[in-house]
């Protein structure tokens, strides 16, 4: 992959994009004192390049489908010749499933997150089709009971402090 060069108004235009998806270049503009015309020039050709994928909100799931399965899966997986580990992990990303998918180092070679309406559909995910697919050596399954924070936002409600107050 080849590395993608971008200016310092490139820079924080993405910043404020990662943290407020929804932030106008006219906002964008105030806030790093460029005209808009220049914020939306550089937010197309990002755009073209695949620099930015796209815009999402941060919702907090959990509070809304209670029953939905979440589960990490590390998996080990024997690389091929010539291609590593990307055939493998291009055969895995393509299932409807899979929310993402990481390379990693350590005990095991990827990271599989995957979402299911229930723990049978997610535990048939992993027999059928994950641990079927050549190369894959092994897999261990983890369901996750509840998000605390993610991509930067707190999920739950913080209420006061339940410690004692020193005095």
């Amino acid at each position: 992959m080849k590395p993608y060069k971008v200016d310092e108004t490139a820079e924080q235009i993405l910043e404020i994009l990662s943290r407020d998806g929804k932030a106008s270049p006219d906002d964008i503009s105030r806030q790093i004192n460029v005209p808009a015309d220049t914020v939306v020039k550089h937010i197309d050709k990002m755009e073209a390049d695949r620099i930015i994928l796209g815009y999402h909100a941060n919702i907090n799931w959990q509070r809304i489908r209670l029953n939905d399965v979440k589960a990490l899966i590390e998996v080990r997986v024997t690389p091929e010749r010539g291609v590593g580990f990307d055939h493998v992990a291009g055969l895995i990303y393509r299932f409807p499933e899979v929310s993402s998918l990481t390379l990693l180092s350590g005990g095991y070679d990827l990271l599989v997150q995957v979402e299911g309406e229930n723990l049978r559909e997610v535990a048939q995910f992993v027999s059928e089709k994950l641990a079927t697919i050549k190369g894959v050596q092994s897999t261990a399954t983890h369901f996750m009971l509840k998000k605390y924070k993610e991509d930067g936002v707190i999920l739950v409600d913080q209420s006061d402090s339940k410690r004692l107050p020193v005095s």
